[in-house]
């Protein structure tokens, strides 16, 4: 990553999970976290991803990631992470709920079976791991939840619906559990960020070539975020020892300016 703003000792022995962590913002996040002291998990479905991670985790930090193939739907799955995490550990600081899925469909051509997939990553896996990871929260110091949604999220998603349904649900839940879990010390928070261009977002959210241009051009900014860019969001909001129940917005100022995906709609029609 980039020059940070914060101490480099910010996160020193900190124990954190960062559940899609193999890739793109979620391996932006937990080298970030690595980089400030942190002890970093990843978790994934993939384990070359995963492999690959560690790799670039220890290329940029010097750090040694712990890994764990995991699928979020999975309920036996996560009860598995969490108790790698429970031996190797004993409690988690902080976790971040980072694993998803999208890609560009209309509602009317979607299939059940695709809502239901990106729903089960999104909303039902952010609880999952969640509940699953909570005993770790309650042992762990000044624990904090960071949860990753968009900033569709406060509006309507045309043509991404299942993942704006999904991370509404769990913008909805971030806020319940940040009451819930007060009381045991946990804070929850959510960040909202624009498009990220990662590898994945590319394959799955720009069918057309244009589409890359037409998205840069309703940010106020004048451009993209970058994946370090959102990690850095990600530490300050698991910092922010006051900070609970919040959403923080960072895309450039775009979901004021307008709805990114709407005029995406022409692209569909043609």
């Amino acid at each position: 990553m980039g020059e940070s703003p914060f101490r480099d000792d910010l996160f020193a022995d900190a124990r954190v999970l960062v559940t899609g962590g193999g890739t793109g913002m979620g391996l932006a996040f937990a080298t970030a976290f690595a980089a400030h002291g942190a002890q970093v998990a990843i978790a994934s479905r993939n384990d070359e991803h995963l492999a690959a991670g560690a790799t670039a985790i220890a290329k940029a930090t010097g750090a040694e990631a712990l890994t764990q193939v995991v699928d979020v739907r999975d309920s036996e799955s996560v009860a598995a992470l969490a108790a790698t995490l429970e031996s190797e550990w004993g409690a988690l600081d902080i976790l971040v709920n980072n694993a998803a899925g999208n890609f560009f469909a209309p509602v009317a051509e979607m299939s059940e079976n695709a809502w239901r997939a990106v729903v089960d990553i999104v909303l039902d896996g952010t609880f999952r791991v969640s509940q699953a990871c909570h005993p770790l929260l309650r042992k762990g110091r000044d624990a904090s939840v960071v949860n990753v949604v968009a900033n569709y999220t406060w509006g309507a998603a045309p043509f991404v619906a299942h993942s704006g349904a999904a991370k509404a649900g769990v913008l909805n839940l971030t806020r319940s559990l940040a009451l819930e879990w007060a009381a045991h010390g946990i804070r929850v928070n959510a960040l909202c960020p624009g498009v990220v261009p990662t590898e994945g977002a590319r394959a799955n959210l720009f069918p057309a070539p244009e589409m890359e241009q037409m998205i840069t051009d309703t940010i106020p900014k004048g451009r993209l975020a970058t994946a370090d860019e959102m990690a850095l969001q990600v530490l300050w909001l698991a910092a922010s020892d006051y900070v609970t129940g919040e959403c923080l917005v960072a895309d450039g100022g775009q979901w004021l300016a307008g709805n990114p995906f709407y005029t995406l709609g022409k692209l569909v029609a043609d």
